[in-house]
């Protein structure tokens, strides 16, 4: 069974911009509710972003409304989050999971291993 993978983080400056990727397998993807969350040194895992089933419903942390944009490619069976106007704030370790429910990350399953993203100010 193809895992998890998260890519597209990197080294950026503030305001600046980068596209997450996740692809997960069909089986965790089709009709499911995908989301994003990150992790900050010293900090706890925090929701950024969710989508449901059909693509047409995102919801997204006050933190990155309006900067972040989440999506996903049925075909092709990968979700995006769209990040721009980077601030240092956004600096964490960002991972895609199964999303049991839009905001409540406790109840999230099929964690990816996560993809780093640093912001330089």
């Amino acid at each position: 069974q193809v895992p998890v993978v998260e890519s597209g983080g990197g080294l950026v400056q503030a305001g600046d911009s980068l596209t997450l990727s996740c692809t997960a397998p069909v089986s965790t993807f089709s009709g499911y509710v995908r989301g994003w969350a990150r992790q900050a040194p010293g900090k706890e895992r925090e929701f950024v972003a969710s989508i449901n089933g059909a693509g047409d419903k995102q919801y997204y942390a006050d933190s990155v409304k309006g900067r972040f944009t989440i999506s996903r490619d049925h075909a092709k069976n990968i979700v995006y989050l769209q990040m721009n106007s980077l601030e240092s704030e956004d600096t964490a370790v960002y991972y895609c999971a199964r999303a049991g429910d839009f905001w409540a990350i406790e109840r999230w399953t099929d964690w990816g291993p996560g993809t780093q993203v640093t912001v330089s100010s």
